[in-house]
């Protein structure tokens, strides 16, 4: 295996044939890409080794910080699993009500629609069935650890709760508290070079909802290069140069299909774990490698990561456009088919 090296200040480049790809079939992905976008915009990285093999940019500042929508669900995940080794929480089957209790203080009415509210199944909610999408918070039909249905309210309540045990969340003063931007600031950012902007966020909700405790999603801003950082971090399983930012034991879990989602939801949905998406079960993508795993946010962005590869690819955003009526993850997966048949050793 080639050398690999962590980025300081500013990342190291290499040719792509030094990178061990074929560089004119790696020029397919940017020419698939420019016919993709048609004349849109695209930040794309590829790192191998620790190193950038390239940089393409289409239309857009290299700079410019953008907000990454669900793919922070990914980052939520590290700091979950940071606070229970730090012994701040004794395990992610902890119920989250005993931390943030005022989850339950919801009633009907004060949901964020019609027939949405805390029911009293939430009181079981745990930390990890927040994180994997299975909590069936506020939803009426749906037992805690028994349906995967992607949802933000149930993540806006595990970051406020992760927060609070930090006193970093009140919320009487949202949008003044420290927030959940501290805990990734202090675990993660700072450890590894990210230069990451944040912003709170919320939908359209009737007058009477508490978005204070429901609300308040914690944006996260970010370029291309600083996606790559937190991809190295997590294709060395969490190790940033000799230094375990994030647990392993938790990274490798966080990357293979939620235990409760293998048990009681159909195959087609076997490929999420802790706030990541997995192809650990060749659901996700079918003709990449089973290794491979992915945080994705609307909008095209993506930061996939191909450990056994030493590989990292990033889209800030990507191929995805509005105005097609196509599925993303579609596009995503053709463009990294292109990118891996490259790879010549």
């Amino acid at each position: 295996m080639a050398d690999k090296t962590f980025p300081k200040e500013s990342w190291e480049s290499v040719s792509p044939e030094d990178a061990g790809f074929d560089s004119g079939k790696l020029n397919k992905a940017k020419v698939w890409l420019d016919d993709a976008v048609e004349g849109g915009y695209y930040r794309v990285v590829v790192a191998r080794h620790g190193r950038i093999v390239v940089e393409w940019y289409q239309n857009i500042e290299e700079e410019k910080r953008l907000g990454i929508a669900s793919a922070a669900k990914s980052v939520y995940s590290n700091i979950l699993g940071s606070v229970i080794n730090e012994g701040m929480l004794p395990s992610a089957d902890a119920r989250v009500h005993e931390y943030y209790p005022e989850m339950m203080d919801v009633a009907e009415g004060e949901g964020p629609k019609y027939g949405r509210y805390a029911f009293d199944k939430d009181m079981y909610i745990t930390f990890r069935q927040l994180i994997s999408n299975t909590s069936g918070y506020m939803k009426p039909d749906e037992e805690p650890g028994k349906v995967f249905h992607y949802q933000t309210f149930g993540m806006n309540i595990l970051t406020h709760a992760l927060a609070k045990i930090y006193a970093f969340y009140d919320i009487n003063e949202p949008e003044s508290s420290m927030g959940f931007r501290e805990l990734i600031r202090t675990k993660i950012a700072q450890h590894i070079g990210l230069n990451w902007n944040y912003s709170l966020s919320n939908f359209e909700h009737p007058s009477e909802a508490k978005i204070n405790i429901f609300g308040y999603y914690c944006q996260i801003h970010s370029n291309a290069l600083d996606l790559a950082r937190i991809g190295w971090l997590w294709c060395n399983w969490g190790n940033w140069n000799g230094r375990q930012i994030i647990p392993e034991d938790w990274m490798r879990k966080s990357t293979k299909t939620n235990p409760d989602i293998l048990a009681n939801c159909p195959e087609d949905q076997w490929k999420y774990g802790y706030g990541i998406w997995t192809n650990d079960h060749g659901k996700l993508w079918g003709n990449l490698p089973r290794s491979g795993f992915t945080a994705s946010g609307a909008g095209g962005h993506y930061v996939s990561v191909f450990p056994d590869l030493d590989l990292v690819i990033v889209q800030n955003p990507g191929c995805y456009r509005k105005d097609k009526d196509e599925n993303p993850q579609q596009g995503n997966e053709a463009l990294l088919e292109i990118i891996l048949d490259a790879i010549v050793q």
